[in-house]
């Protein structure tokens, strides 16, 4: 029996980091966490989520991509950070706050399901993958910023000659960088007013 209590600690106790330790985590961990989201629901049970780990020399290369996806969001976050967290958050994209792996996360489209119930399938399993990370005393940050060089995400990652990705089947939609946390940030606060209605 899960304990309620636990589980609802566990939701609240999720929250974005991007300040890492180098040490990279077991295997073991990281196949537990992988685990958690191939069991995520997906539209008629498709399990259409498609996961690339990069990690050591890979990862060091993915920087230069990493610093090039951060020209096509700085703008809009300068309006929307404080300057000290917009300066944390350019940092983060020069180094990835040093976390040792990076998860790139794909939907595998088909005719046979709606567009954007193959989308959501993916990004259940995300969640899978952040609550994991927090079970499992690791910190992550799910990032959208790869979708602004997506075509050059999927040649370094070597997808663009699978038969899949040829057919158009394939489609990046988020990367989630983990590691073990090296800062405690505050969680942004929940916005409750308007988010639920209740309707009888």
């Amino acid at each position: 029996m899960i304990n309620t209590d636990d589980f609802y600690q566990l939701i609240e106790a999720r929250k974005s980091i991007r300040k890492f330790k180098s040490t990279e985590p077991p295997k073991e961990k990281m196949d537990r966490i992988l685990n958690a989201a191939l069991h995520a629901p997906s539209g008629k049970n498709r399990q259409n989520w498609r996961f690339f780990v990069v990690r050591g020399p890979k990862r060091d290369e993915y920087l230069k991509y990493s610093q090039k996806s951060w020209n096509g969001i700085k703008d809009v976050l300068k309006v929307r950070l404080k300057p000290s967290l917009y300066e944390f958050t350019e940092r983060f994209f020069y180094t990835l706050g040093d976390a040792p792996i990076i998860v790139f996360a794909y939907s595998h489209n088909s005719e046979d399901e709606k567009y954007l119930t193959s989308v959501g399938s993916v990004y259940m399993a995300a969640q899978n993958i952040n609550l994991a990370c927090v079970a499992e005393g690791l910190g992550c940050c799910t990032m959208g910023a790869p979708l602004e060089i997506k075509k050059e995400v999927d040649e370094f990652l070597g997808l663009t000659n699978l038969p899949d990705y040829r057919d158009g089947k394939l489609e990046l939609l988020f990367a989630i960088a983990i590691g073990y946390p090296d800062h405690n940030p505050p969680k942004a606060p929940r916005e409750i007013a308007g988010r639920i209605t209740w309707i009888e």
